[in-house]
């Protein structure tokens, strides 16, 4: 868990009355994919895990594997060794008034918040190793490294300029996208004169009509108006197409007639059709609004960033401290 988060108060965590020593081992036989110390490990657990990550928004953009959540249920057996060890582990009264800040945040008492994380699968029992391992551990950091952490001036305005730097090369990566050019919408309309049968005298007949309706149209807003006194005439509601994927020909018509202007006649399935040009315009995508990080939000990423080295730098020293039997040998490959 990244100290960020922790100082923010990001994470979930529930009331828990019964102390850390009284947290029975496992006793599941099926599906035990390790055993850390004497805590059992199943395939369930890791399920949940992953569900009580995502919750807490921990979980990395490609998502997490089962190997990955098994490392972390690991990491927190270590944490709680060493925490318990060094007597840093969090009393019930700690977590309580923990529990009161985090679930107020959200909104929710703290038996609401337990009662959310247990209808996502996640049992009261691996959120108090997972909480009592979070606060443990980051007692552990900040105690040791105190002198360590303190984000320097130098190291704020690196940051800056990192962020800043990739912000422009998105920026002019997006603008460089074609579609950010927009496109051009043509409005049409379409004008129908049925024709019931192949009769050539008749198509030939709606066709004059046809023209004659064409002639007389002056813009959409009229095209009743131009259809007045001809036989069966169905004016269609106006559409958007884009210009540039208009078949060449039509597009080409429709320039050269001009917007307020109708193409055609030209035979239709069952019918003799005019295109009315209605209008263009252009569509241009906004622009993305970005707003660079305030310095005190960059001050703590600098700080989280040291936190999660520290953090990984003091668990390397310690892993061997805990006895890992794996009874999936899929998963000792790490």
């Amino acid at each position: 868990m990244n100290y960020l988060r922790f100082l923010m108060a990001a994470t979930v965590v529930a009331a828990l009355a019964a102390p850390w020593a009284s947290i029975p081992a496992r006793s599941e036989s099926q599906g035990v994919i390790a055993v850390v110390n004497d805590q059992a490990i199943t395939d369930r657990d890791l399920a949940q895990r992953i569900a009580l990550l995502k919750i807490m928004g921990d979980i990395p953009p490609q998502g997490m594997t089962k190997h990955q959540a098994l490392k972390s249920l690991i990491d927190d057996q270590v944490k709680i060794a060493e925490a318990t060890r060094l007597k840093m582990m969090p009393s019930d009264s700690e977590v309580a008034a923990y529990v009161t800040k985090i679930s107020g945040g959200m909104k929710l008492s703290a038996g609401g918040l337990l009662s959310k994380l247990k209808s996502q699968g996640i049992s009261e029992a691996s959120f108090r190793r997972y909480v009592g391992a979070l606060i443990g551990f980051n007692r552990i950091i900040s105690s040791k490294y105190r002198g360590d952490m303190a984000a320097t001036p130098q190291e704020i305005d690196a940051k800056m300029a990192e962020i800043k730097g990739k912000v422009n090369e998105e920026m002019s990566r997006i603008m460089a996208d074609p579609r950010m050019k927009g496109v051009t919408v043509y409005s049409l309309m379409e004008i129908s004169l049925p024709v019931e049968d192949n009769d050539p005298m008749l198509l030939q007949a709606r066709a004059v009509e046809a023209a004659q309706v064409a002639q007389r149209f002056k813009g959409c807003g009229s095209a009743k108006a131009a259809a007045e006194g001809v036989f069966n005439v169905k004016i269609g509601k106006k559409f958007d197409a884009d210009a540039a994927k208009l078949p060449q020909p039509m597009r080409a018509a429709l320039d050269k007639v001009g917007q307020g202007r109708a193409v055609g006649p030209v035979r239709g399935k069952g019918s003799i059709q005019l295109i009315a040009f209605c209008g263009s315009r252009k569509i241009t995508p906004p622009k993305p609004d970005f707003r660079m990080p305030t310095r005190e939000q960059i001050e703590r990423a600098v700080i989280n960033d040291k936190y999660s080295g520290l953090e990984e730098k003091y668990l390397s020293t310690i892993r061997d401290k805990v006895y890992v039997e794996y009874r999936d040998q899929s998963y000792a490959q790490q």
